[in-house]
């Protein structure tokens, strides 16, 4: 399966984005996505997953209430909204996809593929 982020960009703080992950290749209903984000020279954070079918989500501490993470089957895309952002936001966000996955430690288990990055730049 390949992916395709894009709908980063700058952003003044307090305000909202939408990233978009276009997944093509197979389904992605059988397809779990996660978004992933990553400041040059720090570790690699993950943000949030959806899990196969739509069963379930997750999101990390850093943006639970300010994030909804969502996919739309029928145009095979997985998205990532992110309101209220803030400095600490800025990062190039990245999505990724595992078939028949449902989430669990999705922070540090193997994702089967990696989309290129979308750079998010929060700032006034």
């Amino acid at each position: 399966v390949q992916l395709q982020a894009s709908g980063g960009g700058l952003v003044q703080p307090g305000g909202s984005l939408r990233l978009s992950c276009v997944v093509s290749g197979r389904p992605l209903e059988d397809h779990a996505i996660g978004w992933f984000r990553q400041v040059p020279g720090k570790e690699r954070e993950a943000v949030s997953c959806i899990g196969t079918r739509d069963i379930n989500t997750e999101y990390s501490q850093s943006v639970k209430g300010r994030a909804t993470i969502s996919k739309d089957n029928a145009k095979n895309t997985a998205y990532l909204q992110m309101d209220s952002l803030n400095a600490e936001d800025t990062a190039v966000y990245y999505c990724a996809a595992r078939w028949g996955y449902y989430c669990a430690g999705y922070e540090s288990i193997s994702w089967s593929s990696w989309g290129k990055g979308t750079l998010v730049t929060v700032s006034s």
